[in-house]
């Protein structure tokens, strides 16, 4: 956010209010600046904007709210109203005859026609918005990221706009916000005209419409928790019950849903029949990894229960696996979509899985304790570990949806930094955390680091072993190659031409780093 302190003021005159509103939409439509748009960008562009048409820079940061807000319209004018929340201040009511009452969320409004939030929320409720009445925006952005918004327009002073800006941006919350005509916490006034101008535009774009988060992650939870699956698998093998069972059980199904999300941001005609085995293939191949990954490991609990091997035995379980595995090639080879489609989705398949059991050998030998791999090489495992899951998810959606090689050789290099940062998250988390059966092995980028940095590296046990961790500060260096990393995920998202894929990968991103990265 800017750190330079100025006076946020808002235009008294209607007319140049609508004048600067004008202005900043004719010029966003001009350039193409694309949300979220970096604050720097948009404060260069608003103190230009005032130059030339010769209006006073006390008006800079309400221009940069405009600006923010254009780059914003075509995704919240695209969200149906009944996926859009309107966020209210406290502010606007009458304190000396109002007769709401609060609670944890807001202000209950009584309709006490005192002030004009009871007409606002009548007129956005009839068009199907939900409606809060609340300070800040913690609790707007935390509803985009549950699902249960799409995008929001709020109304607020200045100063809380302003604060806000970064991180809406971090989020990609789509919103138009309108700020008050003054600052100050009571009796305070919104252009009305304005207000409704904003509430009432809905338009059709299927381009620039946000897909909904939560109503993909119901679609996949019905799929994959009730009969649905049945048509996919016919015969009642002991051997097809296990991949089935476990199929169905646990985790956040992260990978079938970006596979889902990928298919739908570039699909020009979704087809479910298309989507859901496209889902389940990704699952499986996942699925089959784990139920490996676990007797390789060594690993007794899986979703808080008792894993595969465990539960039925090695033999059983790795013939699971390799059940699972077939299965997903054979769906792959049947889907609904033309035959050059499906040979280069298995040939993607193909390539992943080869590099996924790379990365795997060489995590075997490390926590075998036969071989520790620097700093590079560590980085390259978890890439190919972790980066070729998302990477097969993210293009074999991509490329039965009709992505360009451009589109997908990006798709790809986001990948490959995007399963780097989740690994080297993954080491800060157990790291940070205190459990009593952790091990040394559990860190692998902490161990390379302080191979590389310290000249007599101590690998005995985990308590001397996190204390030359503190002493040399090299969680912070790890701190410093996960925002790294993730800076690359986010400029590699910039290059994609596809909106609603780079604007739904840009809320996961936030989502899922947010809690790190603010470290930095």
């Amino acid at each position: 956010m800017n750190k330079k302190k100025r006076i946020l003021k808002v235009p008294k005159e209607s007319f140049l209010r609508n004048k600067l509103r004008k202005e900043t939409r004719q010029l966003i439509s001009e350039i193409g600046l694309r949300p979220p748009a970096p604050f720097t960008v948009m404060e260069q562009l608003a103190i230009d904007l005032l130059q030339r048409l010769e209006i006073s820079e006390e008006y800079i940061d309400f221009t940069i709210v405009l600006i923010g807000n254009e780059t914003w319209r075509k995704t919240v004018e695209a969200t149906p109203f009944h996926r859009r929340l309107l966020l209210l201040p406290q502010c606007l009511k009458d304190n000396n005859s109002c007769q709401g009452v609060f609670d944890e969320l807001g202000l209950n409004c009584a309709g006490c026609k005192s002030c004009p939030i009871d007409d606002i929320l009548i007129e956005a409720e009839n068009l199907g918005y939900s409606t809060l009445v609340a300070e800040g925006t913690t609790v707007a952005i935390g509803l985009v990221e549950e699902g249960a918004i799409d995008a929001v327009i709020g109304v607020s002073c200045m100063p809380v706009l302003q604060r806000s800006f970064e991180a809406v941006t971090k989020a990609a919350v789509p919103v138009i916000g309108l700020p008050l005509m003054y600052d100050g916490c009571v009796n305070t006034k919104i252009d009305l005209k304005w207000l409704y101008d904003e509430i009432c535009t809905e338009i059709e774009d299927k381009g620039s419409k946000p897909i909904s988060i939560s109503g993909l992650n119901l679609q996949l939870n019905e799929f994959f928790g009730n009969g649905a699956l049945d048509k996919f698998f016919g015969k009642k093998s002991e051997t097809e019950r296990l991949a089935k069972e476990f199929l169905q059980v646990g985790g956040q199904r992260m990978r079938p849903l970006i596979t889902a999300l990928s298919y739908k941001a570039y699909s020009q005609q979704e087809n479910d029949d298309v989507l859901y085995p496209l889902s389940l293939i990704i699952e499986c191949f996942h699925k089959a990894s784990l139920i490996h990954d676990d007797i390789e490991d060594e690993t007794a609990i899986r979703y808080d229960t008792d894993t595969v091997h465990k539960k039925h035995g090695i033999p059983h379980a790795i013939n699971a696996g390799d059940f699972l595995i077939g299965k997903g090639y054979e769906l792959l080879a049947q889907l609904p979509v033309e035959g050059a489609v499906i040979a280069k989705a298995l040939q993607k398949v193909a390539q992943s899985h080869t590099q996924l059991t790379r990365g795997q050998g060489a995590d075997i030998q490390f926590n075998s304790g036969k071989y520790v791999p620097g700093l590079e090489e560590t980085l390259e495992i978890f890439q190919h570990k972790t980066g070729e899951a998302i990477k097969v998810a993210l293009v074999i959606g991509a490329i039965v949806g009709g992505a360009s090689n451009d589109e997908i050789t990006i798709l790809e290099n986001f990948a490959d930094y995007f399963g780097i940062a989740y690994q080297v998250r993954d080491d800060l988390n157990e790291f940070e955390e205190q459990r009593s059966d952790e091990k040394i092995a559990d860190f692998p980028l902490l161990v390379a680091l302080l191979r590389e940095y310290s000249s007599e590296p101590r690998l005995t046990d985990v308590v001397t072993f996190k204390r030359q961790i503190k002493e040399l500060k090299l969680d912070e260096k790890a701190h410093s190659i996960l925002n790294s990393y993730v800076a690359n995920c986010y400029a590699e998202l910039d290059k994609l031409e596809n909106d609603r894929l780079r604007l739904s990968l840009y809320g996961v991103l936030g989502k899922i780093f947010k809690p790190l990265v603010a470290n930095e």
